[in-house]
């Protein structure tokens, strides 16, 4: 657990936490955003769109879809991790600690994708329930932001 998290937690850990509660948070397992990823991989696919990368680990913050020749990241967050103010929550139990590390990650989505677009990268981020909702719209986004990243890498070649 990071260094700021701790430091909001009495003593630095949890305290009463019920032992059944205990065991259920134990046994819980990230899997990443596969269903999301997976439907708008399938959706990129079946719009044609290629050249992309998946869970890019070689730039800051792993973009889940990436573009190298376009320079283009794409990042889908899931709506509880990544406080989405629509749907999001925080829960019941362990609140502060919930509320600390959703902002946090928060904080730090924003500050990767800053750091990107320094380094003259696009990058676009959709909610899980854009994914779930609103895929097309999604996709179109991204085919559009592809072709203007096209024209901007044709013209640098041409100048």
């Amino acid at each position: 657990m990071e260094r700021r998290l701790r430091e909001t937690l009495p003593r630095g850990q949890f305290e009463r936490v019920e032992l059944n509660h205990k065991k259920i948070m134990k046994a819980v397992r990230g899997k990443g955003n596969r269903t999301t990823e997976v439907r708008f991989r399938a959706a990129l696919i079946s719009n044609g769109i290629s050249g992309w990368r998946l869970n890019f680990r070689a730039l800051r913050g792993s973009p889940d879809i990436y573009f190298p020749l376009e320079k283009l990241a794409v990042f889908l967050d899931g709506c509880f991790w990544h406080g989405c103010e629509y749907c999001g929550h925080f829960p019941q139990k362990n609140r502060e600690f919930w509320r600390a590390k959703i902002v946090r990650n928060r904080e730090r989505d924003a500050h990767n994708s800053g750091l990107l677009r320094r380094q003259g990268i696009s990058v676009l981020r959709f909610w899980e329930h854009d994914i779930r909702d609103s895929l097309e719209i999604c996709v179109s986004k991204t085919k559009a932001r592809l072709a203007e990243r096209r024209k901007l890498a044709q013209r640098g070649q041409r100048g």
